[in-house]
């Protein structure tokens, strides 16, 4: 399962009150960026390289909030996901804030990011 595979549970599991995996948060609506490593360079092309440095690294995970992911990523893809789940654009925003540096973090084995290509 990739990073971003079911958003859709994520988001069902968050507007239901349950406990949400933060491995599942969306990667079919990202594959047009590139994966994961197209989605951290959006990240790092818009001055977050030190958020993204933090949650691939084995130290403290960085916040990033949901203007920054408004920010870095393109306008369609956010509301690409708020269509796609039904809810409101500032939810997949803050969504994202609260669970893909966790995500990041929990992929990247000792600081290293799985192969795209795998």
């Amino acid at each position: 399962m990739g990073l971003f595979d079911g958003l859709g549970g994520v988001v069902s599991d968050v507007l239901n009150g349950r406990p949400v995996n933060p491995l599942t948060v969306a990667e079919d609506d990202f594959q047009n960026a590139g994966g994961l490593d197209g989605i951290l360079t959006q990240f790092n092309q818009s001055g977050l390289g030190h958020q993204v440095a933090s949650w691939i690294g084995t130290g403290d995970n960085l916040l990033v909030t949901a203007d920054e992911n408004r920010s870095a990523l393109s306008c369609e893809q956010l509301p690409a996901l708020a269509t796609k789940f039904g809810i409101d654009l500032s939810k997949v925003s803050e969504l994202l804030a609260e669970h893909l540096p966790t995500a990041v973090d929990q992929t990247s084995s000792n600081g290293i990011l799985p192969s795209s290509t795998s």
